[in-house]
């Protein structure tokens, strides 16, 4: 880091490395016009405890000007257990909403309009049952699939690094990713069929650096599967979305943006002779939860409207701001206001949106981002040689790299050489927030008993043939997404898809 930059500290070309906004390599932006025709979308993410709660709070946001939903499902929605089952007790409804069967989704977008509202799924191992599920409720409000809007996450790579939430190896994970591909792309469907994560990572330790170059070394081994699979470039590549962090250093993290925006670019290119539209990086990004303080929560609102702004100044396609009490617990209505807020007042009274990269130029800003660029692909080069993502994170690199990162984040705070306001410097005594809990053992149990009434008034032979038909489905070759959505419409719960596949694959463990 220098004291002041000047014209030497940017060797690069501007019609090279630069170009236009909408242009090849996209470093100023994937749309010519980009905020100045329309606004990012504000996508704010909820999901409490039971479909009727999330579907409360939805409609509440989309009534305060929210652009887009994206869902929070709860860890056995995650991992494919029923919230009857045993692996499930005492975590039913906690992170997020809990969907047994296609009816509880049902209730999660009741009197919302499925074709006129995007919705982003962060779901991953069980992503081809949920997707089934948005297509049967949009079915069932006689919505067509090529009407419905919105992304399902679906990187399960990044699940072996960072989150966990996976449940079968690699493998037959990563066919399970390309069907939703194919699935997408037959069906002419408006769907991002994946959201290629780097915020996981970034939260668990990741540098920016490191962000950058895990993502997109992961973006490329799904293009390689979907093209192993069968699938030409052309037919998914343009539905591809990223999925980013922002954290505290304003000008880094915008730097950032811009350069995973040409590096992947310049990659889909160099590698699979992507056209414009698989070149075009689109991506979500979400304000760093792991930034957020307990201690004096307030500062917080300045953290996320710092990452807003970052977020927004690297020309970001949606975005999710914090709310300042999500260090505590699940955001309140009224600090889930406030982070809509943020993002309002950034986009109609901050003046960022009037011109297209307002960056552009800046002698920092584009050695921050020639450097990011060049020391992730450095990054993917060693990813490369290891045999690729899927390879690489087999054999651990991934999670010891992002190991080591945090570790000197820890050591910094610790030793105070990085300061956290008001938790390492700048204290007080003042008393926590009181946190409201909801009573989880209740919702628990009337969860459980929506399910077995269900089970109760299902076709119980036609689950059981829909069931049989995926499993002998899936002992082949055959796309998965057809047998899914059949046992999905026949009232088939997560929990017995996913086992259908759990007893075929097996349960994926770290050696």
């Amino acid at each position: 880091m220098k004291t002041v930059y000047g014209p030497g500290d940017w060797a690069g070309d501007p019609a090279r490395d630069l170009g236009e906004p909408g242009a090849f390599p996209f470093t100023r932006g994937v749309y010519p016009t980009m905020y100045t025709a329309r606004l990012w979308t504000m996508r704010q993410y909820a999901g409490f405890g039971t479909a009727q709660e999330t579907n409360a709070r939805f409609r509440r946001l989309l009534d305060e000007g929210q652009t887009g939903l994206s869902t929070a499902f709860d860890l056995p929605t995650q991992m494919g257990y029923d919230s009857d089952h045993p692996m499930a007790h005492g975590e039913v409804g906690r992170v997020g909403v809990a969907i047994d069967t296609v009816d509880d989704l049902a209730d999660l977008f009741r009197g919302i309009p499925l074709d006129r509202v995007s919705t982003s799924m962060t779901i991953n191992a069980t992503a081809a049952i949920l997707l089934a599920m948005y297509v049967t409720v949009g079915e069932e409000q006689g919505i067509p699939r090529a009407r419905l809007s919105g992304t399902v996450q679906n990187d399960v790579l990044k699940e072996y690094v960072a989150r966990g939430t996976y449940i079968y190896p690699a493998k037959p994970s990563l066919r399970l990713v390309a069907d939703i591909f194919r699935f997408v792309s037959d069906e002419k469907m408006s769907f991002n069929p994946i959201s290629i994560s780097g915020y996981h990572m970034r939260e668990a330790g990741a540098t920016a650096v490191q962000e950058v170059g895990f993502t997109l070394a992961n973006g490329l081994e799904y293009m390689r599967v979907a093209v192993d699979a069968g699938l030409t470039v052309s037919a998914f590549g343009p539905r591809l979305s990223f999925f980013f962090a922002s954290h505290n250093d304003l000008f880094q993290e915008a730097a950032k943006f811009r350069a995973a925006r040409r590096l992947w670019a310049r990659l889909a290119r160099e590698r699979f002779g992507a056209d414009d539209a698989t070149a075009r990086l689109r991506f979500h990004t979400q304000t760093g939860g792991v930034t957020l303080q307990a201690q004096q929560p307030l500062n917080n609102v300045v953290r996320v409207t710092v990452q807003g702004l970052a977020a927004v100044l690297g020309g970001t396609q949606s975005l999710h701001t914090n709310g300042y009490d999500e260090a505590l617990a699940l955001p309140t209505a009224a600090s889930a206001t406030l982070a809509l807020r943020t993002q309002q007042i950034l986009g109609y009274e901050s003046g960022v949106a009037a011109t297209v990269d307002p960056l552009a130029g800046s002698y920092y800003v584009e050695s921050l981002t020639d450097g990011i660029e060049s020391g992730a692909r450095e990054l993917i080069s060693e990813i490369d040689a290891l045999g690729g993502a899927a390879a690489a994170i087999e054999r651990g690199f991934y999670q010891e790299a992002i190991a080591r990162s945090a570790w000197e984040i820890q050591k910094a705070q610790e030793t105070g050489a990085q300061v956290v306001v008001g938790v390492n410097r700048f204290t007080d005594d003042a008393p926590p927030l009181p946190i409201e809990t909801p009573d989880y053992s209740a919702l628990e149990t009337r969860q459980r008993e929506r399910l077995a009434a269900t089970r109760a008034r299902r076709d119980a032979p036609a689950v059981a043939a829909a069931l049989e038909a995926l499993k002998h489905a899936a002992e082949g070759s055959a796309p998965l997404m057809p047998p899914i959505l059949a046992a999905v419409r026949a009232r088939a719960t997560v929990g017995e898809i996913s086992d259908v596949l759990r007893r075929l694959w097996g349960v994926y463990r770290f050696a």
